[in-house]
């Protein structure tokens, strides 16, 4: 076995890389090992007989393949989950959506004429006081008040 470790030294500092990722030719060391200046090195270099080798990354595949996993909504169970139930989905945003869609039927009502603008402010406010869990039960409470409205499948 040959010793290239001064040849090697100088091909890092040329190739300007560690010494590790020097790759000499191993059927060619034997003219290697005659370099001795730094143009010799370079002259190798150029011939191929050294080179450096590709830098080692970390494989992003399996991390992709999580990724589409992910999005096809895998890998959500409980034992997945960190935080408390509404650290993942505020309370804030569970009232957004459903006021928005009370209020909106409310006004959708009114628009048709069903309501009139003092009982559409009563069952506003109500609403706004957290009254109703849902259309649906905002819908029960209006025919409780003898209010006539249809459900979405226009029952």
């Amino acid at each position: 076995m040959v010793d290239l470790r001064i040849q090697k030294r100088i091909a890092s500092e040329l190739l300007k890389c560690g010494e590790n990722r020097v790759w000499v030719d191993p059927n060619r060391t034997d003219i290697a090992a005659t370099a001795v200046t730094r143009e010799d090195v370079k002259k190798l270099i150029s011939d191929g007989v050294m080179n450096a080798r590709k830098k080692k990354g970390t494989s992003r595949a399996r991390a992709r393949k999580l990724k589409i996993q992910k999005e096809k909504g895998r890998r959500r169970g409980m034992g997945s989950r960190k935080g408390a139930k509404f650290a993942r989905s505020p309370r804030k945003e569970f009232w957004m959506k459903k006021i928005r869609a009370i209020r909106r039927y409310l006004k959708k009502l009114r628009s048709e004429g069903t309501l009139d603008p003092k009982v559409y402010r009563k069952f506003y406010l109500r609403a706004s006081g957290g009254s109703y869990r849902s259309v649906s039960h905002l819908r029960t409470h209006l025919r409780l008040d003898g209010i006539d409205v249809k459900d979405d499948k226009g029952e």
